[in-house]
């Protein structure tokens, strides 16, 4: 009665506190896996229904994202500067030769083919969220393909190119790799990273810019789902949100940091194992539900 009283007095229901502990953990679960190529949608969708919740939706997990966009900007403050000062003197003096200014133009060009691929479904396919392609098989299938397309990355590329020799045509390859990821499974930094590798770049510069190329995109998907969301049932409204925003904003600047160093070290061999892994067991987990 006690604690009953607590919460009344603090003008906080019973709900509410549920539905901030769940945007906490889908917080959480989306800054780990937002910048590591294992798949934030696919995360979103399996854990809280593992946890009996039920599937959160796009207009839920794509606000969440605004907090993994808070923490890459963050973090790549300086960076973003640099490009936008440089793509403004190039405006100016046409100084196109520049890195910065060259590294501006490919993510401008890479961020179209996600963004058109977006508003074509949010215009045509209203009811996404019950698609085949959001099944938990669907996303199984795509963790596994993707682990092999990342491993066969990983063996050919040659691991040369750094991100000041960037071209147009990087960005538009990348972008176009980054499309997929619109199929919960694929992962935006995973499909990005393996079109990087595939192009020959540094798997730590290859990494940068995916992070760089990911702030257009997941910023519109946020802000145009985000009326969406706060209405959404499994939202639970403005504070619940927040409270998911801002644990995704902390837990994805440690990841970025980390991610960062680990591939200035070490292989993607670890990524391949946990999305083989992580499909295999979604595979067997709904096998044994189904029954013989």
């Amino acid at each position: 009665m006690q604690a009953a009283g607590s919460i009344a007095e603090a003008g906080l229901q019973p709900g509410l506190l549920e539905a901030c502990w769940r945007a906490l953990v889908l917080g959480v679960v989306q800054g780990l896996t937002e910048f590591l190529p294992i798949s934030s949608t696919a995360h979103l969708k399996v854990v809280p229904v593992m946890l009996g919740w039920g599937d959160p939706g796009v207009a839920v997990t794509a606000v969440i994202q605004l907090g993994s966009i808070a923490a890459v900007v963050a973090y790549f403050r300086r960076d973003l500067r640099e490009v936008l000062g440089a793509m403004g003197r190039a405006c100016r003096h046409g100084q196109w030769s520049d890195p910065s200014a060259r590294l501006g133009v490919a993510i401008g060009l890479g961020s179209v083919p996600i963004v058109l691929a977006g508003l074509a479904i949010k215009l045509w396919v209203p009811d996404f969220d019950n698609s085949p392609l959001r099944s938990l098989t669907a996303i199984a299938v795509v963790s596994i393909v993707m682990a092999l397309l990342l491993a066969l990355a990983e063996a050919l590329g040659r691991r040369r190119r750094q991100l000041v020799a960037v071209r147009p045509w990087d960005g538009i390859l990348v972008g176009l790799a980054q499309m997929l990821a619109l199929v919960p499974g694929v992962s935006r930094s995973g499909s990005t990273l393996t079109a990087a590798l595939f192009d020959g770049w540094q798997r730590a510069d290859a990494a940068r810019f995916s992070f760089l190329l990911g702030i257009p995109a997941i910023t519109l998907a946020g802000l145009v789902q985000l009326k969406d969301a706060l209405e959404a049932p499994a939202a639970g409204g403005v504070i619940p949100m927040l409270v998911g925003i801002a644990s995704a904003a902390v837990v994805s600047w440690a990841a970025i940091a980390w991610l960062l160093r680990y591939l200035q070290r070490h292989s993607t061999w670890l990524f391949v194992g946990y999305r083989l892994l992580f499909g295999l067991v979604i595979l067997l987990g709904l096998r044994a539900t189904v029954g013989p």
